[in-house]
């Protein structure tokens, strides 16, 4: 426990807008050890990327135990540090939320995110304080990366959303949130806003199009994820290369593959 203790520690201090952190997420262990081997400080898992690679949909389908199988998977994998994206919790109410918090430790990794979705914010910041509880318990200081989804749905009136998505924060972070996850939102000004209002690491999703990582610590911003983006990209190679190979007959998507040798070298380790 005290290396995953140590590791925690530092997993925490990569959170700065100096130099924010990068997370390109990953699905499995494939991934994983490539997003490790391309210098990448942690390795993130994306959930939707893992549901999609264990067959189910993203939004609380999976299993628990399948999740958990899944993140013990990838943090034996690596050495860096990891954090899992644990959508909802994997649980119907903040108890659960805690036993998917100790399982979580259990496989590795050092750090969550979790998201309010359509949920009340008293009942998300519930579930976060027994995330919290189930950590100390354990005596990690887990990286909770509280998902606050205002702009990503859209939720209430614009003109309040900004301050709708503040107030929220600031009450998961009292409940034992160490982070802030804003996803939707990529408009300079805004995240300028979420930086100066949050007490706390402000993590942002990415995507093309979107301000480079050093604009974004310039804003303010700690933490910057490709979220579920890798796994759609290599998805969509797997559709054009079928399309391809079905109607032209030819295979030209497949140019710039990674070679057999080095994927399978990669995996031997």
């Amino acid at each position: 426990m005290t290396a995953t203790r140590a590791t925690a520690a530092a997993f925490a201090a990569l959170h700065t807008p100096a130099r924010p952190l990068a997370l390109a997420n990953a699905w499995d262990v494939a991934s994983a050890r490539l997003v490790e081997a391309a210098g990448a400080a942690a390795v993130a898992t994306t959930s939707a990327g893992v549901a999609w690679s264990l067959g189910a949909p993203d939004g609380d389908a999976l299993a628990r135990d399948r999740a958990l199988d899944l993140i013990a998977r990838v943090a034996a994998a690596v050495s860096v540090p990891v954090t899992a994206d644990i959508e909802g919790g994997f649980a119907a109410d903040p108890a659960g939320v805690g036993e998917t918090v100790t399982g979580v430790l259990a496989a590795g990794a050092v750090g969550i995110n979790i998201e309010d979705g359509n949920r009340a914010p008293a009942d998300h910041a519930a579930r976060i304080a027994a995330a919290r509880a189930a950590a100390e318990a354990a005596g990690i200081p887990l990286f909770i990366n509280a998902r606050v989804d205002t702009y990503l749905f859209g939720l209430g009136e614009p003109h309040t959303r900004l301050d709708e998505t503040l107030a929220r924060a600031a009450a998961y972070l009292r409940a034992g949130a160490s982070g802030i996850f804003v996803p939707g939102v990529t408009d300079p000004s805004t995240i300028a806003e979420l930086a100066k209002g949050i007490d706390a690491p402000l993590n942002v999703l990415v995507g093309p199009g979107a301000p480079a990582v050093a604009e974004l610590g310039a804003l303010g911003a700690a933490r910057v994820s490709l979220g579920s983006g890798v796994a759609e990209a290599a998805y969509a190679v797997v559709r054009r290369a079928t399309e391809e190979l079905l109607t032209a007959g030819t295979y030209e998507t497949l140019g710039g593959s990674l070679p057999y040798g080095e994927l399978n070298a990669l995996l031997k380790g």
